[in-house]
């Protein structure tokens, strides 16, 4: 459940953006980003997370930009800004040696296991399905940005596909793993 509350800031900010305004989606991603750092460095034995630090730089830098800068931004070429984001937190976290999904896993399962090779290697794994459901996200906003005649739905359903078989296989790949390590 961690890891799908990580995402709230980017569920906010789509449903603000949609109701609202783009400049008002940033603002309240960013109020839900900070609220969820908070919460992290004030409860105990929590600590913050690499997926919510980045998430705060990027809808705090971009809220700023929205207001002191006053883009005229579509709203296509917002949410590529926000998940091209969102894709570069998650590859970073590779990048660095810190799959971000394993500071989640490591709330669900018992410490002897956090340096079990079997255990990094999923979350690895589980961090790659979300960095390719990233990019999944990134072209279909490329693709409906700069080629006008692809249908909007076609993006919408790429993006929610993406998105589902991410949370879908964050589910059952632990699972599956467990299953086949069994003697």
């Amino acid at each position: 459940m961690g890891i799908l509350l990580a995402f709230a800031p980017f569920i906010v900010f789509a449903i603000v953006d949609r109701l609202v305004g783009t400049t008002e989606g940033l603002v309240a991603g960013a109020l839900v980003s900070v609220g969820l750092l908070l919460r992290d460095w004030i409860a105990p034995g929590r600590i913050p997370k690499i997926l919510e630090i980045g998430t705060a730089i990027l809808f705090g830098g971009m809220s700023l930009y929205a207001v002191l800068g006053k883009p005229a931004w579509s709203v296509i070429g917002v949410r590529l800004c926000v998940d091209t984001g969102l894709f570069l937190i998650v590859v970073a976290s590779l990048v660095i040696g810190r799959p971000f999904t394993l500071q989640y896993a490591r709330e669900q399962v018992a410490k002897e296991f956090w340096i079990s090779p079997e255990f990094i290697r999923t979350n690895y794994i589980i961090t790659g399905v979300w960095a390719l459901a990233f990019l999944v996200m990134v072209i279909a906003e490329l693709a409906l940005l700069c080629v006008p005649d692809i249908p909007r739905r076609a993006g919408v359903i790429a993006i929610v596909l993406a998105l589902v078989g991410a949370v879908k296989f964050t589910g059952w790949y632990p699972e599956h793993i467990k299953s086949i390590s069994k003697p």
